[in-house]
């Protein structure tokens, strides 16, 4: 009986107690009852194995609590096994979907590329009738058209527009690979098995392409770091048509920008607040711009040494003016001719040009008589080609009268470029560019150009907030 007792208050603890050793004699209770452990929990352990039966374990426990013995396990396991595959859902539609954003991408690029490669062919002549522009015009029309669409709405001096810089890099890698394939050949030695020398004609990159391309991809990325280094700034800019009264711009300083722009009214005008700018973003300023300066000044003489590499066009030539004198006006040609001493600087200073157009407009007229006459200069011109023409010109005495005058208005036409360096383009320059027929020498010139164009804003832009913030201080003061 006191078995019979013991047994009955495990029972309801909710487990088995070891049971006595069994009489020797007794062979029914060897053959029933299975050995187990003390304090082993059979009912639990056994439930807890089948997870199909975890609801109805949990509504056979005695406990008024909840036994921590009961199926939580389970449930845990499901629950675990869940959030696995909902990560691993998760992870699956992010692959997708990085896949799918790649093969668009991949997709756009080459759309991009049949474009490039249908106009390229078709000479920018959507008719199909084979009267586009050769190669060479259709490639530099792309590298100004590609530098119009990023830059020219970005008038601030603030980082590219992500979307923007992948476009540009994207489209002037593809439009600059053609140079790859533009080679010379060149002899080169080579040894043979036997010991033999030989020379064979190997390929290599065309010697502008070599010296001037790598260069001019230096600049480029230099100007864009330029550009990003004014992310956090001490300055902002406002549109004219949106700036109050009570602006934090000051009226002194709109007038000021407005008189040095008056021409260019559309820029946004820079604004510094009323302490003015600090220290270390004026000397930030100042580096910026010398280094921009620097760019420009590289990327305008690749320029010029491209231009006057291409040939002189035939049309250009024969529509020359027969005097040198009455391409230029009686007033510059008697400076020029009867001046002992001729400085180019006092006579534009005498000029007192006021506009871009009217430097434009001289630029035109003095290059035309510089070629008028080094035509007369030289005894022989019946070939246009420039590089021929200066050669005859070194042989022949600087005592010719018409070689001193090519001299001199070759002397005032560089004085005046570099006095207006924003001066656009001269009617010689787009000539050549109209008519040349090199594809190396056009992408190299019309890169360079949109360097140099890009340059010279930031150097503008630069120069202006300086001068808000020479103005705000000298105000103070």
């Amino acid at each position: 009986m006191e078995k019979l007792s013991i047994l009955d208050e495990n029972s309801e603890l909710g487990y088995q107690a070891s049971p006595s050793p069994p009489d020797r004699n007794d062979q029914s209770t060897t053959e029933t009852e299975t050995p187990t452990s003390a304090d082993s929990f059979v009912f639990c352990r056994t439930n807890s194995e089948a997870s199909t039966y975890s609801e109805r374990t949990d509504d056979n426990c005695s406990s008024s609590e909840p036994s921590p013995l009961c199926w939580p396990s389970v449930k845990s396991g499901r629950h675990n096994q869940i959030t696995f595959d909902r990560l691993d859902v998760k992870q699956q539609k992010q692959y997708l979907d990085e896949n799918l954003y790649n093969l668009e991408s991949l997709d756009s690029e080459l759309e991009m590329m049949k474009e490039r490669f249908a106009k390229l062919l078709l000479g920018e002549d959507m008719s199909g009738s084979g009267k586009g522009v050769c190669t060479a015009v259709t490639i530099s029309n792309a590298i100004t058209n590609l530098y119009a669409t990023v830059f020219g709405q970005n008038l601030r001096l603030e980082p590219l527009n992500p979307e923007k810089k992948a476009m540009w890099k994207r489209e002037m890698n593809c439009l600059l690979s053609v140079c790859n394939y533009i080679v010379e050949f060149a002899p080169t030695l080579q040894t043979l098995q036997d010991g033999t020398a030989v020379e064979v004609m190997t390929s290599r990159p065309r010697s502008d392409i070599f010296i001037n391309l790598p260069a001019l991809r230096k600049l480029d990325a230099m100007l864009l770091e330029i550009l990003d280094s004014f992310e956090e700034t001490e300055f902002w800019y406002a549109e004219h048509g949106s700036m109050s009264p009570n602006s934090t711009c000051r009226g002194s300083f709109r007038r000021a920008i407005a008189q040095r722009k008056e021409e260019k009214w559309w820029l946004p005008v820079p604004c510094i607040s009323p302490g003015g700018l600090s220290e270390k973003a004026r000397k930030h300023l100042q580096q910026k711009r010398d280094c921009a300066t620097q760019i420009h000044k590289a990327a305008m003489a690749i320029n010029s040494s491209l231009l006057d590499e291409m040939d002189i066009p035939d049309s250009y030539l024969t529509s020359l003016p027969k005097s040198g004198r009455a391409s230029v006006g009686d007033t510059i040609y008697r400076y020029i001719h009867a001046a002992d001493k001729f400085s180019p600087d006092h006579l534009l200073d005498f000029l007192n040009i006021s506009s871009e157009h009217g430097a434009l407009n001289l630029a035109d007229r003095v290059e035309a008589s510089m070629y008028t006459w080094r035509r007369k200069a030289c005894i022989s011109h019946s070939k246009p080609s420039w590089t021929m023409v200066k050669d005859f010109m070194l042989e022949t005495g600087r005592s010719d009268k018409n070689y001193m005058l090519a001299e001199r208005a070759e002397s005032l036409l560089l004085s005046l470029k570099q006095r207006y360096p924003e001066l656009s383009q001269t009617s010689l320059d787009i000539c050549k560019i109209q008519y040349n027929r090199d594809v190396g020498q056009a992408i190299l010139e019309s890169y360079s150009r949109v360097l140099e164009g890009l340059a010279f804003n930031i150097v503008a832009w630069i120069e202006d907030v300086l001068f808000v913030d020479t103005s705000m201080r000298n105000e103070d003061q």
